[in-house]
């Protein structure tokens, strides 16, 4: 690995890739980003660091390395814990922040239904299904500026990361996200003044694109 100490394996349209790299970004860290050809042209590297999953992020800290996105972000705030807290010190906090970044996942989740389900009838109700994960969300949001209170975090990272996906899904799925959850939208705005968010995530236009094609291989789109 020669002589850098943080090596991050990733991929531009993947969310957790994101997740990663929003976490180092707010601790300040300098990292080496290496892209991988997702999903066909695999690393050598990653299939040998990542061999159960065989999936980006990977994240190499000192020839050690870390997998599975949420877990790196734990591992990440840990190990500077000299820089911005990420996660409450607080213990029942600290469940509460890893029970929302968990329900974020729901994104994915539902996402893909919309990404691969035919249009019309089945389109709208995988569009409403989604909604309704954003409405949950938006509940936990409430009136806090962040998801724990008043400073970004975990769950603000988990869930920001998902941001560029959202473009697809909602214009697939026939909703609005900044019509149907305003106050998640308002989220959504402050995190992108942060220039660890903005500088991460990758041109929505890029992800729709992508996805037209995925579903142009299923046979889904004209």
């Amino acid at each position: 690995m020669g002589k850098t100490e943080v090596v991050v394996l990733g991929w531009q349209l993947s969310m957790f890739s994101a997740k990663v790299r929003i976490a180092l970004a707010e601790k300040g860290i300098d990292y080496e980003y290496k892209e991988e050809e997702i999903p066909h042209n695999k690393s050598p590297l990653l299939l040998k660091l990542n061999p159960i999953y065989k999936k980006v992020p990977v994240l190499i800290h000192n020839e050690r390395h870390v997998c599975e996105s949420k877990i790196i972000v734990e591992y990440i705030d840990e190990s500077w814990k000299g820089k911005s807290q990420l996660l409450p010190s607080d213990p029942y906090l600290k469940s509460r922040a890893r029970f929302w970044a968990d329900y974020t996942d729901k994104i994915y989740e539902f996402g893909m239904k919309i990404i691969k389900c035919s249009k019309g009838e089945e389109m709208e109700k995988a569009g409403q299904e989604f909604l309704g994960c954003l409405k949950v969300l938006e509940g936990q949001l409430g009136e806090k500026p962040y998801f724990m209170g008043e400073a970004f975090g975990y769950v603000d990272i988990a869930f920001i990361s998902y941001y560029s996906h959202i473009y697809t899904y909602e214009t697939l799925g026939n909703f609005s996200l900044k019509n149907d959850c305003p106050k998640l939208f308002g989220l959504v705005t402050k995190c992108l003044q942060r220039e660890s968010v903005s500088r991460v995530l990758t041109d929505p236009n890029m992800i729709y694109e992508a996805t037209i094609m995925f579903r142009k291989s299923l046979n889904l789109e004209d």
